[in-house]
């Protein structure tokens, strides 16, 4: 993982803390901007989209990494009836936990936005 091994429970090891998410600095930003320019990875609608920052499935109110975030439109995030952020547990019901997405994300950053069935 890195210099400091999680347990399965996210904790660092007996008396260290895990790092604090990266947040905030020029690199983050810059791959939030990249982001931002992707489709939404639920209904592929062109950017610009929102950076969602990864809720699902952690602990506490602080939010992840800012590498962390995948892109979502308006409907998807915030505004719409199918938004995360409106109902967590129907959005999760229907489209599977947020972090799942990550790879795909991953996957265009890398090589571009491929045409795959969803």
């Amino acid at each position: 993982m890195g210099a400091l091994d999680l347990s399965l429970t996210g904790k660092g090891p007996l008396g260290l803390k895990a790092p604090k998410p990266e947040r905030n600095t020029k690199k983050s930003l810059a791959h939030i901007s990249r982001v931002k320019d992707l489709p939404c990875v639920i209904c592929r609608k062109p950017g610009p989209s929102d950076a969602h920052h990864i809720i699902c499935d952690r602990y506490g109110q602080a939010k992840t990494s800012d590498f962390d975030v995948i892109p979502l439109c308006k409907a998807h995030h915030q505004d719409g009836p199918e938004a995360i952020h409106q109902n967590k547990r129907q959005w999760v019901e229907k489209h599977g936990p947020d972090h799942s997405y990550l790879s795909l994300v991953k996957l265009w950053l890398e090589h571009g936005v491929l045409n795959e069935p969803f």
